[in-house]
Order: structure tokens, then C-alpha cells, then sequence
């Protein structure tokens, strides 16, 4: 029934409203009349004949309904309304007349109307029919006053026959039911003059171009919204053909296609944003805003939860801002507040549109009364990085980098001596905004030049300003910074920089010990210190680094045990002392490290078994134990922890199989598992979890060929089951695999020479390709693996003196060598001392200690043959 406002006037619509709030024996509602007024007059407004009746008992309630069936007989459309208490009495559903009795199951019986009753009254009258109930769907006895409809509490012998809230009616033919609120979900009676259904129904009944379905989505999107999901109405539809309460229009505005493309979010990311939404404290229409237009398909589900995240976290800065900003022109100032409003609907496109107005008004006046050139100034430049901000939380990158370099232009022109210490404080915050969005956008050029310009900008103030935070705001500014030059490479620059911000950290937390996420800050800083002087092989003081970081995150987790993000990090720094230890050979530190990480992350993966990153945590707890069981030469040991590890990497997966991440993680454990099965020579079960592996990291490989870390895992993976296949005889497959290895090996360690976990795959991977040829008799070509290979080890070694892997990677490189060298008793002998000297200073692992006696052997071969 596709209808124009001429078509409206030529069809007959007409409408009963009922509304009751003035209950004489149950609680009394404060809503309903206002409500039955409110939609009377939308109505109308649509062209509707309305009859209101309001606070009627059951007798009138019937006569109403019966004056409609014959005043309206033969009319088009016929649409019901009441406002109200209801009630299911088994399986009936029921609505409330002022005259209702609960004091007995029979009394509630006698006394309120059947739903049918209505239905059959629509049914008998048009073509068309169209019943909506805002009537409590929770338990209406509840005996508290709260806000939704309830009535008061049952009597014992009425409350076990009656159910909380209306039943679902079924399809019922050519009527359209729509309720408050879902089946057993609570409907607010309001806290102004209309509840949110009936202020959300008279809102969008009337929206031009809309089919009757599509408005009460709106409806359904907008009372869900302004409830911060706590209220979602219900819709129950048997009509056969199209109804338009008003005239066709071709555009929508911005908030209504965000609550229509709301409709269509799965119930899982539903759930998310609600989540997410309720830790940030905020509206659920900005974050639905952000998670429309990203790409979800090719986002896994840790992505997608950052990237929401990081939309809330702009949106309640940027409300902040606007909350708090005033302006000297009280046109700026009401339009920056309408802003603030389009934004909290989620319409960002509506909210920035006011901002312009806002800019331009400055921009208009600056340029007329030069008097007035810096006040309009710096004006538009609070408008511009709020304007910005609302890009950020709407995830527009492009236009939020625009908006802040615009508004660091303009305190350029104001000039810094004319700015107070709130504008000072937001063009520090701006230069801090650029450097974490060219950051996100992979501008590691620009980020860096922004955070220079921060650190300098900061710097200054420091020297102007005697608030402390300035100064903490400075110490973090020079961590942002070494994050660059780390990403960048320039490792010593990067020192310096964590340094700073230790040592200016360290000034700050003595004098304020209160200030406890300073403490916090002073922890990271000691954490970024460790991790450069690891990579530079520095393990010592890489290992003092940490332990100053354990000691403060313990002082933290002491002081709040119950705070999961605290206890988070806390784990994160047990992981960098265990990984730490483990490459020194300190096995026992290694293992007690891991442990008691696994430990902390176990109890929170308990207090929250429903989160996916917590139980990533606890397989990547399992995982490191295992790798340090199978050094201690405990493969049986190593295997149980992989399958632990392995067991909730399966069942993430099988939660969000797009996931590439946890795909990785899978990958990882089969090949894990697969390494504690070679290590007992279980050589056919070893091969199926390498080709599980395998298969994973082909997939993934294959997806992305620029991913370094899936690349190097298709490496790892092809030389994991080349190496089976050796043992099995299969010499030719074996090679194969490894020369499929060689060619991403080899690609990536001349990618990044300062790589030294690609250099150490590289000397691996021609280790093994030399022992097959010397298997196959090609001498020269195992000569020349050989040599490169033990090349790659020796500079590792000479570059890491305390890097236990790398010393005995160097001894297995000289017992390969030994099989083509000239003097093959010199190289052995070198492979010995060596392994003596890790073994005397406690850095060899057990499961190697077999190498001192094997290398004895070999060269009192080699003395029997002189003799």
C-alpha cells in the first residue's frame, strides 16, 4: 500500500488510544496519559480519525473497543494504542484497566482485557492493522515504585500462574504488533513527561519514505540507543503488503541510517559495543558510528575490539572538551553544544557540519576586526580540535590528521606568548593526537616529527610551568618518541630517550609516591629500557632493567590485587624476565618467571573465562613453559604443556575463525607439539602436527606475502616437516622443503641485515641443507652451506658473548663444518672448549650436556687414527 500524502487523504486510517496510569489498586503510573495525548496528536497528524480514552476501567475499556469496531468498520488502516500496565495470566496476554485487581488469581482474571479481544477488534475493522503496547514486558508485580510499568506485588496464590510481561502473540494475519521492550525485558515508564517508546514512536512514525517496518526499526535503534542497551522494543508482523504513513523522500538523515544500518549488527558485536560502550561510560550511537564504517570482514576480532576501543577513548575526550570549552561568542559556544548533542546521536557528519559553522563565524571576524585577530584565533582553533576529535572517534583518520595540523597552523599565527595555560595545554595535546594518528596510519616520518615537536613544545612549558604533570607529560613524551626511533632502528636514541623519561620519572615518583599511575609510568620506562638493551645483546643490564620493573609493578599489585589491568602488566614483565633468562641459559629463573605468570594470568582468565585475550594469555603461559621443559630435556613434559596451549588455541579459533591472530597462535602450538614429539622420536605423530602447522601458515602466508612474521613462519613450518622427512628417508622431499625455506629465509635476512633472529633462520636453514647434500655426497655443496652458515654463527656469537643459544649455536655450526673442513680435529676442538666453557659457567642446557661427550668421542677418533 505504497502511499503519497495524496494517497494518505484518499485511504480512511483511523486509530483508538488508550491510556491508563491512575490505577486505584495497584501502583500508579506517571506516564500513560501524556503518552496516549502525544501520540493522539502524531496521529492526527498522519491523517488518522482518533478516538483518545484515558483512565478507563474494564467496562469502558470493552465499550471503547466496541464504538471502534463500528465507527471505523471498513477502514483502510486501524491502529491500536495503549499505554499502560500488562500482564500474561497462562499464556493469556493481558492489559490493565484502572479498575485492576492482583488480590486473587480470579479477580485478576475478571478484571483486565484479553489481548485477543483487541486483535479480533482490528482485525474485524481494516484491511490494515496496527497494535502497539507500551505496556511493562518484565515482571509488572514487582512491589518496588521503580521506572518501569509494574504493577505492585501478587498475592502468593496469583504470582505462581502469572508470568513477568506480555507473551509473543505469533503471526497473526494482516496486523502488525509492536511492544515497548523484548519478551521478559523491562520498558522504562520514562523520567520526563513520555517513556522512551512512545517518545521514540511519535519521533519516527512520521518519517518520510519509510514502509511501516523500517520506522519501527528506528524506533526499536533509538529507544535500544538512549537505553544504553538496557531496552530494545519487539516487533511482530503478519502484514502482507507495504504501508507508508508518510510521503515518499529519497534521503535519510544522518541518524536515521545509522539506526537503520545499527539494526543489522550481528548480536555478537552487539554485545561488544555494549561492552565497550559501558566501560567508556558512554552513548551507544558514536561507537555503532565508528563500527559501520570499518572494514569488520577483514578485521580480527582483537583489531576490531582496539580499534572501538580506541574510538571510545576519543569520544569521551573529545565530549570533555566540549563539555568544558567556552567561547566568547555565544553563537560559537550554542553551536559548539549542538555539536556536542549530533555527536552523542552518532551523527558526526551533523556535529562537525556545527563545528564549521562554528570555525567560519571565527574565521569571518578575525579577518573583519583585526582588534579581535588573536581572540578569533585561537577561538577557531578550540573549534577545529574539537571538530578533529569527532573525526577521531568516528575512526576518519584522514580528516582528524587535517583538523589538528589546522589548528597547530593557527597557534602558530596567535603566536605562543599569547596563549594561557588551557590553550598551551591543548596544543601540546594536539602535536601528542598527530604523533599517535601517524602512528596508526604507518607515517612513522610525520609521528616522529610530531612527537619532536611535543618534546620541545613540552620542554618549554616545563621551564615556564611548576605543575608537576607537565613535567610527567614531558618524561611520556620522550618514551612516544623512542617508540619511533625503536620502530625506525636507531636503538641508541631510543636508550636515550627511556632514559629521560626514567630518570625524570624517578625525580617525579619520590616526591609525589601518591601519584600511583606515575608509578606506572616509571615501570614502562624500565620495561622499554630492558627490551632495547636485550636486543642489543646487553643481558645483564637488560635483566637489572626488569627486575627494577618487577619491583615496582609488585608495590602496584600489592597495593590493588584486585585490579586485572595491574596485575596484566605484571605478568608482562615476569614474561620479558623469563624470555631473558631463558636466552642466557638461566633455566631455573626462566621457568620460575613463566610460572608465575601463568599463575596470575590463570586466576584471570577464571574471573573472566569469556574473554578471548585472557585465555590467549594463559596458552602463551603454557607455551613458554614448554619450551623451557624441553630444554631441561623433559619432551613428555614440554608435550602436555604444548596440548594445553594447543586446546585453547583450538577452541579461540573455533570461536572466530577469521581471526588471523589466534590462526597464527594455532600454527605455533602445532608446530610446538610437533618439536616434543621429534624430541622423543614419535616421528609419524610428530609429522601430522608439522603439516597442521604448515597448512595454517600457507593460508596465511598467502593472504598477505608482505606479513614478515607469517613469511618466517612458512619457513620455520617448511623446515619442521623437511626435517621428518629426512629421518623417514625421504631425502629428496626433505630437500625440497628446505630449499622452499632457503628462498624466504634468505629474502628476509637481506631485507633487514640488523635482524638477528633472520640471520640465526638463515645459518639454520643452510646448516640443513648442508648435511643433506653431504648425505647425498655433494661435497661442494655442503662445504659452501657449511661455511655460510657458520659465517652467520660466528658474528652472532662475537655480537652476543652472553647469549647462551647463540654460543651453542655456534658449537653445533662447528661439529657441521668439522664434516668438510681441512682439519676438521681443530674445528672439533673449538666446538669442545666451547661447550666446556658454557658448561662451567651453568649455561648450557641439560638436554645438551650429552654434546661434551659426543665432541670427546669424535676426537679421540681422530688421535687413534694419528696413532
Amino acid at each position: 500500500m505504497l502511499t503519497t500524502t495524496a494517497a494518505a487523504v484518499a485511504e480512511r486510517r483511523v486509530a483508538l488510544v488508550i491510556a491508563d496510569d491512575d490505577y486505584r489498586l495497584i501502583r500508579p503510573l506517571a506516564n500513560p496519559v501524556h503518552d496516549g495525548e502525544a501520540m493522539g496528536a502524531a496521529l492526527k497528524k498522519l491523517g488518522f480519525e482518533v478516538v483518545v480514552e484515558t483512565n478507563r476501567d474494564l467496562r469502558r475499556m470493552r465499550r471503547a473497543l466496541d464504538d471502534f469496531r463500528q465507527d471505523a468498520k471498513g477502514a483502510d488502516v486501524a491502529l491500536v494504542y495503549f499505554s499502560g500496565h500488562g500482564v500474561e495470566i497462562s499464556g493469556d496476554n493481558r492489559l490493565l484497566p484502572v479498575d485492576a485487581d492482583a488480590s486473587s488469581l480470579e479477580a485478576l482474571e475478571k478484571t483486565s482485557l484479553p489481548l485477543e479481544e483487541v486483535r479480533d477488534t482490528v482485525a474485524a475493522t481494516a484491511k490494515v492493522g496496527l497494535i502497539m503496547l507500551d505496556a511493562c514486558r518484565s515482571d509488572p508485580f514487582s512491589g518496588t515504585a521503580g521506572e518501569g510499568r509494574g504493577a505492585t506485588s501478587l498475592a502468593k496464590d496469583v504470582a505462581d500462574k502469572v508470568k513477568p510481561g506480555l507473551g509473543r502473540i505469533g503471526r497473526a494475519e494482516n496486523i502488525l504488533f509492536a511492544f515497548s521492550a523484548a519478551p521478559g525485558e523491562t520498558a522504562a515508564d520514562g523520567t520526563g513527561q513520555n517513556s522512551p517508546f512512545t517518545t521514540a514512536l511519535t519521533k519516527y512514525l512520521g518519517t518520510e519514505g519509510l514502509e511501516i517496518r523500517s520506522v519501527l526499526t528506528l524506533v526499536q535503534q533509538e529507544v535500544y540507543d538512549q537505553s544504553r542497551g538496557k531496552q530494545l522494543p519487539y516487533v511482530e508482523s503478519g502484514l502482507p503488503k507495504l504501508f507508508f504513513a508518510a510521503k515518499a523522500r529519497l534521503d535519510l538523515p544522518e541518524r536515521e541510517r545509522l539506526l537503520l544500518a545499527m539494526a543489522d549488527v550481528t548480536p555478537e558485536m552487539r554485545g561488544q559495543v555494549e561492552h565497550i560502550a559501558s566501560d567508556a561510560d558512554m552513548p551507544l550511537a558514536p561507537l555503532y558510528g565508528a563500527l559501520i564504517g570499518l572494514d569488520t570482514k577483514h578485521l580480527s576480532a582483537e583489531s576490531l575490539d582496539a580499534s572501538l576501543r580506541e574510538a571510545a577513548d576519543a569520544f569521551v575526550k573529545v565530549r570533555g572538551e566540549m563539555k568544558t570549552l567556552a567561547a566568547d561568542d555565544p553563537r560559537v559556544t550554542e553551536l559548539r553544544r549542538q555539536a556536542e548533542e549530533q555527536l552523542a546521536l552518532g551523527a558526526f557528519g551533523a556535529a562537525q557540519a556545527k563545528l564549521a559553522e562554528a570555525v567560519d563565524i571565527d574565521e569571518v571576524s578575525r579577518k573583519a576586526l583585526k582588534v579581535n585577530f588573536i581572540d578569533r584565533t585561537l577561538s577557531q582553533a578550540a573549534t577545529l580540535f574539537l571538530s578533529a576529535g569527532a573525526a577521531r572517534a568516528d575512526l576518519n583518520y584522514a580528516a582528524a590528521i587535517k583538523g589538528y595540523e589546522t589548528v597547530l597552523s593557527l597557534y602558530g599565527e596567535a603566536g605562543q606568548t599569547s596563549l594561557s595555560l588551557e590553550q598551551a595545554d591543548r596544543q601540546s595535546r594536539t602535536l601528542e593526537e598527530l604523533g599517535l594518528l601517524y602512528t596508526t596510519v604507518g607515517n612513522i616520518e610525520a609521528a616522529g616529527r610530531a612527537f619532536s615537536a611535543l618534546l620541545a613544545n613540552l620542554e618549554q612549558r616545563s621551564r615556564q610551568e611548576t605543575d608537576p604533570s607537565v613535567k610527567r607529560d614531558l618524561a611520556i613524551s620522550h618514551i612516544k618518541l623512542a617508540n619511533i626511533k625503536m620502530a625506525q632502528g636507531d636503538l641508541p636514541t631510543a636508550l636515550e630517550n627511556y632514559e629521560a623519561a626514567r630518570d625524570m620519572l624517578q625525580g617525579l615518583t619520590a616526591s609525589l609516591p601518591d601519584e600511583k599511575g606515575w608509578l606506572g609510568d616509571l615501570a614502562m620506562a624500565n620495561d622499554k629500557i630492558g627490551n632495547v638493551l636485550a636486543t642489543q645483546g646487553d643481558v645483564g643490564a637488560a635483566a637489572q632493567a626488569y627486575q627494577k620493573s618487577l619491583s615496582i609493578k609488585l608495590q602496584l599489585a600489592d597495593a590493588e590485587p584486585d585490579r586485572a589491568y595491574v596485575l596484566r602488566d605484571l605478568t608482562i614483565t615476569y614474561d620479558e624476565i623469563g624470555d631473558l633468562a631463558r636466552t642466557a641459559g638461566h633455566l631455573d629463573g626462566a621457568q620460575t618467571a613463566f610460572e608465575e605468570s601463568l599463575r596470575i594470568r590463570l586466576t584471570l582468565a577464571k574471573n573472566k573465562p569469556d574473554d578471548p585475550e585472557r585465555q590467549r594469555a594463559v596458552a602463551v603461559s603454557h607455551e613458554k613453559i614448554g619450551d623451557v621443559l624441553r630444554e631441561r630435556g623433559d619432551p613428555a613434559g614440554a608435550f602436555v604443556a604444548y596440548n594445553q596451549s594447543q586446546a585453547i588455541a583450538e577452541e579461540l579459533v573455533r570461536r572466530d575463525p577469521n581471526d588471523t591472530d589466534l590462526k597464527r597462535d594455532l600454527s605455533v602450538s602445532y608446530a610446538k607439539a610437533g618439536n616434543a614429539l621429534s624430541d622423543q622420536k614419535s616421528w609419524s605423530p610428530a609429522l601430522a602436527s608439522y603439516r597442521q602447522a604448515l597448512a595454517i601458515a600457507r593460508e596465511l602466508a598467502a593472504t598477505d606475502p608482505g606479513n614478515t612474521n607469517w613469511q618466517r613462519d612458512l619457513s620455520v613450518c617448511l623446515e619442521k616437516v623437511a626435517g621428518v622427512l629426512d629421518v623417514q628417508g625421504d631425502i629428496g622431499g626433505a630437500l625440497q622443503n628446505y630449499q622452499d625455506s632457503l628462498a624466504i629465509a634468505d629474502r628476509l635476512a637481506k631485507l633487514d641485515p640488523a635482524n638477528s633472529d633472520w640471520q640465526r633462520d638463515l645459518s639454520i636453514t643452510l646448516s640443513e641443507i648442508g648435511m643433506l647434500e653431504t648425505k647425498q655426497r655433494h661435497f661442494e655443496g655442503s662445504r659452501k652451506a657449511f661455511e655460510a652458515s657458520l659465517g652467520i654463527r660466528q658474528e652472532l656469537a662475537r655480537s652476543d658473548p652472553d647469549n647462551a643459544i647463540w654460543q651453542f649455536d655456534l658449537v653445533q655450526a662447528y661439529i657441521n663444518y668439522a664434516y668438510v673442513a681441512k682439519d676438521p680435529k681443530a674445528v672439533l676442538t673449538k666446538a669442545l672448549n666451547l661447550t666446556l666453557e658454557l658448561d662451567r659457567t651453568g649455561r648450557l642446557a641439560p638436554r645438551d650436556k650429552s654434546t661434551i661427550k659426543y665432541l670427546r668421542g669424535l676426537l679421540a677418533k681422530f688421535g687413534a687414527r694419528k696413532k
